[in-house]
């Protein structure tokens, strides 16, 4: 009876007026709902809309590497991507919501319609027959929405609702643009990818002509590959050769040496399998053998085919002069045939730089409009113009090239070997065939300046020259830091590298370019930039030295010049402000402040907008020239000068220094075997030293054991060695201090002669006895100061190497070395240092291994320990003191009072 009466109460308690009250109630909240509903909708499409666009913008986009890392994303664009832009732009004026609008939309589309349906019982007839739990419902639902319509009201929500139903500004009458997917307001995806720099629009004039231009390089190296390929295969078959050699030589124990399994060799040795290469041979047979196994039969090969795998990772492909197998005959003529068919000369860099781009030309056509470039890993949009360019430049080259210009492949592939061995090498080396450690090609440079010499782009437009990997790497380490010391070790090509940079700044639009060096240099100046490159060499040294200069300034190009045409030239050249680089060779020369050639370099370099400092030997005696040298090039650099520790200076200097030793990056380069010949002092060669001691002349006591001509023990070895040289066809370069010494041993030896090379020889025909002896029969000899013929120029004919006396600077036999010991030897370089037993040879050689140490220490990549300089440098003049009073000690009881040092 009592849930009767309540039910009953709940069905009448509502009279006409409050029935209609919350039939208004609801009226507003079904408004409002739909109200909400709308807007809820609307935001919805343009959000989608929006969203699918993007989704398939970024679809469409693609990732552009460079050194292989993704460097930007990059979208090309149509004139119909308009459309994108306009959902964009309606999404960006979509009103915002706040968190009570989301509340409000939720309560009007969510809670509300639910209340109403509640509530409907109460308001029509059916009210009569509804049970009361329904009753109640009904009740509860009415409250709600009375209370909830209050705070809708209270807070504005109809103005809210109205205000999420409409765009917050009007629409820019205007129609859409491309250019306004920069707009941050747009909020366009792909641009929250971004790392660095800002994204650019790139448009049609910079792209056009990609897809044809990556078309044309396609075509070209498709018609090089059969070339390309069958060299490839040739390289492979010589490389399995020599690690098939290597293995035959490796005795089993080596299996020991790849896994801890401790094999029972004996069953081997009793089969006669001695060898690695005979355990590959055999193969799974091994567990046939009485006392193997299966299990250890399977690990012995695995550890064999591990050695055969590391083997063949460290082992370069070498063109042995001294044994001429067919392998290798039939590789050189697969070189030359694709050297002959190829147009991609000097164009290793922009291939790259095509492979690189080849996805974004897949993605441009004739309605593309513009690009938009998405930096992703700190590199700007410039860096992909740049490559762009590049790009269409090489393509423009190759586009007009012809067989014209093709190589005859008739010779015997062997004589244009040795006619030209550096080409054939770098060809070797494009191919993969060289193991270069790529640690040391990056000398001691900080991970970022690495990294960004990776990302530095190099036009080859201009240079005819193939570069190494390593030759490229100090090119572009120049352009990335702009004023540099390269420091590679003699014979590795840093005139080459030099080349490259101008070039490529020559493929910018840089015009005026320098190159200082010493006199006996200038002509291998002028051939290299001719034969390497298409830029204009100008001798401004001479007597045509005027007509040059004003040439050079009227047309530009480059002009090679020595440290005394500077004085000469140096008021033209204050006033001449477009000197683009300037290059100076042979860098030691300036290492000291005070001197007059230093000064005029270095206010070359400080007004050049580029500076490199070619330099093998950069420390000498002290590490203050190595600082000097950095100072020039990078006055900003702080040197500490009273921590010497090498690691740190070699930390402080790095950002102006790159350095690369001969075995680190020339895995191919012949062996240098250096020999010590110290031989007895004639009865005729200790009267003249004793004499020259006593008159205190120390240069004449270290060339007296050599012009004792027939009775001078020295000059009886050195006519052997020439003898032996002549024998196994070899040519021999032999150095000394002394213009005596040398004329002495010019009449002393048989053969084909040329020299004395001396000071005294004008520089441009240095170069042309250089090449008189190089075409000259085997046996032939080539006498040259070691100051004048050890400096710059190349004479890799030479594979004898004598020096006469020690030097007083271990630099000085290191260059001098290095002219025949270089990339593009191909024969092992036997040096012989003819050193007598007793007396100042002995004494020079001691004193000058600390010098050795410095350099080692400070200016050569070497994890050494630290050590002090000031401990173990001589100057010159202390030498001379000390071996004089040590000689003088050792041949005298009583040494006299020393007179002054004859110089």
């Amino acid at each position: 009876m009592v849930r009767q009466a309540v039910g009953y109460r709940l069905r009448v308690g509502l009279n006409k007026t409050e029935r209609e009250e919350l039939r208004r109630l609801v009226a507003d909240f079904r408004r409002w709902g739909h109200l909400a509903e709308t807007a809820q909708n609307w935001h919805r499409a343009v959000q989608h809309a929006a969203s699918s666009a993007e989704g398939t913008m970024r679809a469409r986009s693609v990732v552009v590497d460079r050194s292989g890392r993704a460097a930007w994303r990059v979208l090309a664009l149509r004139e119909s991507d308009r459309d994108v832009v306009q959902r964009l732009r309606e999404r960006a004026l979509l009103p915002a919501t706040t968190t009570a609008d989301r509340a409000l939309l939720r309560l009007l589309t969510d809670d509300a319609p639910r209340a109403v349906a509640d509530v409907a019982p109460m308001l029509g007839v059916r009210r009569y027959f509804t049970g009361p739990a329904k009753m109640q419902s009904a009740v509860t639902a009415s409250e709600l929405l009375r209370r909830r319509h209050a705070e809708v009201i209270g807070a504005g929500g109809p103005e809210r609702l109205a205000h999420l139903g409409v765009h917050t500004a009007p629409l820019d009458p205007a129609p859409a643009s491309i250019d306004d997917l920069l707009d941050p307001a747009l909020r366009f995806a792909l641009l929250a990818e971004r790392t660095g720099p800002e994204p650019e629009l790139v448009d049609r004039s910079v792209f056009g002509g990609l897809p044809a231009a990556l078309a044309t390089i396609d075509k070209v190296v498709a018609g090089e590959a059969s070339y390309r390929s069958a060299a490839r295969e040739a390289g492979e078959k010589v490389r399995h050769a020599e690690v098939q050699r290597i293995l035959r030589d490796m005795p089993v124990d080596a299996l020991r040496t790849v896994t801890r399994d401790r094999f029972r060799l004996g069953p081997l040795a009793e089969a006669g399998i001695n060898t690695v290469q005979d355990v590959l041979r055999v193969g799974a047979s091994l567990q046939a053998l009485p006392g193997v196994g299966e299990t250890s039969a399977r690990r012995m090969i695995g550890a064999a085919r591990a050695l055969w795998q590391t083997t063949y990772d460290d082992s370069p492909v070498r063109i042995d002069i001294d044994h001429r197998s067919p392998d290798t005959t039939h590789l050189l003529r697969c070189l030359a045939e694709w050297d002959a068919h190829r147009r991609t000369h000097g164009a290793a860099a922009d291939l790259e730089r095509a492979a690189e781009l080849a996805p974004l030309g897949s993605t441009i056509d004739r309605k593309t409009s513009h690009l938009l470039v998405v930096p992703t890993r700190g590199l700007a949009a410039t860096g992909l113009r740049e490559s762009i360019q590049i790009v269409k430049r090489r393509a423009e080259l190759l586009g007009g090239s012809s067989a014209a210009g093709r190589r005859s492949v008739r010779l015997d592939p062997w004589d244009d070997f040795l006619t030209r061995p550096a080409d054939y090498l770098a060809m070797l080396s494009e191919l993969g065939f060289a193991t270069d450690d790529e640690n040391a090609v990056h000398g001691d440079l900080p991970d970022e300046i690495i990294q960004a010499v990776r990302d530095q782009a190099l036009d080859g437009e201009h240079l005819t020259a193939s570069l190494r990997g390593y030759q490229s790497f100090a090119a572009r380490f120049a352009l990335v830091q702009r004023k540099v010391i390269i420091g590679d070790e003699m014979g590795l090509g840093k005139t080459v590298e030099a080349i490259a940079v101008l070039a490529h700044l020559h493929s910018r639009g840089s015009t005026h370019f320098l190159v200082v060096c010493p006199a006996a240099v200038v002509t291998n100046w002028v051939r290299e930039i001719i034969g390497k490159s298409t830029l204009r060499p100008h001798r401004v040294h001479g007597p045509e030295r005027d007509v040059a200069a004003r040439t050079w300034l009227r047309h530009g190009g480059v002009a090679v010049t020595t440290y005394e045409t500077l004085a000469w030239w140096e008021p033209v050249l204050r006033e001449f402000p477009d000197l683009a680089c300037v290059v100076v060779d042979e860098a030691h020369y300036i290492k000291n402040p005070q001197a007059q050639r230093t000064a005029r370099t270095k206010e070359l370099v400080a007004r050049a907008e580029r500076a490199i400092l070619l330099t093998g030997t950069p420390l000498e005696n002290r590490v203050d020239e190595l600082r000097n040298l950095a100072s020039y090039v990078r006055p900003d650099l702080t040197v500490d000068a009273t921590d010497l520790s090498p690691k740190r200076f070699r930390r402080q200097i790095a950002p102006a220094y790159l350095r690369r030793n001969q075995d680190d990056v020339l895995a191919e380069l012949p062996e240098l075997i250096e020999v010590e010949e110290w031989l007895p002092m004639s009865a005729a060669d200790t009267t003249a030293y004793r004499e020259a001691v006593k008159r205190g002349n120390f240069m004449q006591m270290r060339q007296v054991a050599m012009l004792q001509a027939a009775q001078s023990t020295k000059m009886q070895r050195l006519v052997e060695i020439v003898r032996e040289a002549a024998e196994n066809e070899r040519r021999v370069i032999v150095f000394s201090h002394f213009r005596a010494v040398l004329d002495r041993v010019a009449g002393a030896l048989p053969g084909p002669l040329f020299g004395p090379l001396t000071g005294s020889v004008p520089a441009n025909h240095r170069q042309q006895m250089v090449d008189e002896f190089s075409a000259a029969r085997h046996g032939a000899v080539l006498v040259a100061q070691i100051v004048a013929g050890g400096v710059g120029l190349n004479i890799q004919s030479a594979s004898v190497v004598v020096i006469c006396e020690p030097q007083l600077k271990p630099t000085t036999e290191a260059q001098a070395i290095a002219r025949a010991h270089r990339m593009g030897q191909v024969q092992s370089v036997q040096v012989h240092r003819l050193l007598s037993e007793e007396g100042v040879d002995q004494r020079i050689t001691e004193l000058l291994a600390g010098k050795r140490r410095i350099f080692d220490d400070f200016a050569r990549v070497s994890d050494m320990a630290d050590s002090s300089p000031e401990a173990v440098d001589l100057s010159e003049a202390e030498l001379v003191r000390e071996v004089l009073a040590a000689e003088r000690q050792r041949l005298f009881e009583h040494p006299p009072e020393l007179p002054a040092p004859s110089r």
